[in-house]
């Protein structure tokens, strides 16, 4: 009798642990494929961030800029308002109230904006050869990658041109002038520019 209940209570024992496997394993399964649609999302949000940052830095989540509409000016480094022309030429000037240098900039992308003056309806633009003008329409010169630095200003590269693998940025000279894309670097202060409110 003892035997008999002994086995018995083994197998309804091993039946439990046999269902309570099967139902482990199939909830495992649905994390498990759960868990690497994640992966896969994630690598492939890092790939694309990848090309954003240069290698060794740590890569900034520009996520709760997407869709975000700001109007600014850009205070640089030289101490010059970013401004945008009527006529298409972008520089800077020490006027406060300079009805050009009101800009309004929109996320196009993760990490991408579109800066487009106000008084001019213009839009800042970075060309292939690294010319920065105003254009008329949004293109893909108008496509610029916002950057925050480690001294707390921004910088503003060229979303798809690059010189020699560079990254082409926008930027000031210490006299007010517009520097080719070319000549510019991220660390260079004359890139640097700080979004003040109105």
């Amino acid at each position: 009798m003892r035997r008999w209940t002994v086995s018995k209570s083994v197998s309804a024992c091993w039946s439990v642990c046999v269902v309570y496997l099967l139902v482990v394993s199939v909830s495992c399964g649905r994390a498990c494929a759960v868990q690497k649609a994640l992966r896969v999302d994630n690598s492939s949000s890092l790939s694309s961030s990848s090309s954003t940052s240069t290698s060794g830095r740590h890569v900034r989540s520009y996520v709760h800029l997407q869709g975000d509409v700001r109007q600014r000016k850009l205070f640089s480094f030289q101490k010059f308002f970013l401004r945008i022309g009527r006529d298409g030429r972008v520089n800077g000037t020490k006027r406060k109230d300079d009805p050009y240098s009101v800009l309004e900039i929109t996320s196009v992308d993760v990490g991408i904006v579109a800066i487009r003056g106000l008084g001019s309806d213009l839009y800042l633009a970075l060309s292939k050869r690294g010319e920065l003008y105003g254009a008329r329409n949004y293109g893909i010169n108008c496509r610029l990658k916002e950057r925050i630095e480690e001294n707390g200003y921004n910088t503003y590269a060229s979303a798809e041109w690059r010189n020699k693998k560079r990254q082409m940025f926008v930027g000031l000279s210490a006299h007010g002038k517009s520097l080719r894309g070319r000549k510019t670097r991220r660390k260079n202060t004359a890139t640097h520019f700080l979004p003040t409110m109105l």
